[in-house]
């Protein structure tokens, strides 16, 4: 029987630290599995110069509220830190969340993030490669690094949905995939990724399928298991009202 599991991306903008601090605690003590953040430097909504906080700070904060829930970034860019470097910050949160953390990873897309903090926005099938080359660096970083891992290796999930290179990245380096809906895109690309996985010898069933769905479709939940997701997961935005969580919570735990 497959065990359904729920997370939350916790917004870091329009908002302050203490707000945020409590919303985390708040997702875990309301049963929440995974609890996410995200990695930019400028709100994706709203206004453009509100309130926002750095991804990867937050999560140390994140490993200490809470014990139970893993986190993550969803997803963290790769081009804005070195691999190496970036792979002590995993291992380092790591420890601090007692084994908790789940490396959540993409290309980049925000281009007002590459232009104001000094980063080469380049192309998409550039930082796609640039991605590509990182991985493996990460991973034989975490194997020279002393203390290792708690969770050694620490799960990586790569977000995105190219057909030709996300997904084939995905099969070969991913435990978690994250995609989007609407509920037939998400089954298509489903399906694009179990047939990397099957080309490249991994099995399919490895790689946890988690889809970031909207709070209109919180109806469409058993949809979008039948297209293939194993992890549900929405926003949450400032002021961070509670019923979204409670009802993602109900709809699990009524999957036995």
């Amino acid at each position: 029987m497959t065990h359904y599991r729920v997370g939350i991306q916790v917004k870091p903008q329009h908002t302050t630290y203490a707000e945020f601090a409590d919303a985390v605690r708040r997702a875990e003590d309301l049963g929440i599995d995974t609890i996410w953040n995200w990695d930019h430097f400028f709100p994706l909504s709203g206004e453009r110069d509100g309130n926002h906080f750095e991804g990867w700070t937050l999560l140390t904060a994140m490993a200490t509220l809470t014990s139970r829930a893993e986190i993550g970034c969803l997803v963290t860019c790769n081009s804005y830190r070195n691999p190496n470097l970036l792979a002590d910050m995993a291992r380092t949160v790591d420890h601090i969340s007692n084994g908790r953390l789940i490396l959540g990873i993409g290309s980049g897309w925000f281009e007002r993030d590459y232009d104001e903090y000094g980063y080469e926005f380049g192309t998409a099938p550039g930082r796609l490669k640039v991605l590509g080359h990182n991985l493996p660096i990460i991973k034989e970083r975490w194997a020279k690094l002393v203390p290792a891992p708690i969770r050694n290796p620490i799960p990586i999930l790569i977000g995105g949905g190219g057909e030709k290179v996300t997904l084939r990245l995905t099969a070969e380096h991913a435990d978690l995939w994250n995609g989007f809906g609407p509920v037939d895109t998400f089954r298509h690309k489903n399906g694009v990724l179990t047939e990397w996985c099957e080309k490249l010898g991994r099995d399919p069933a490895a790689i946890d399928r988690t889809v970031m769905v909207g709070l209109q479709e919180l109806d469409q939940l058993d949809a979008y298991v039948e297209a293939g997701a194993t992890h549900i997961m929405i926003g949450w935005d400032a002021p961070f009202d509670p019923a979204p969580l409670k009802k993602l919570v109900a709809w699990r735990d009524a999957q036995g």
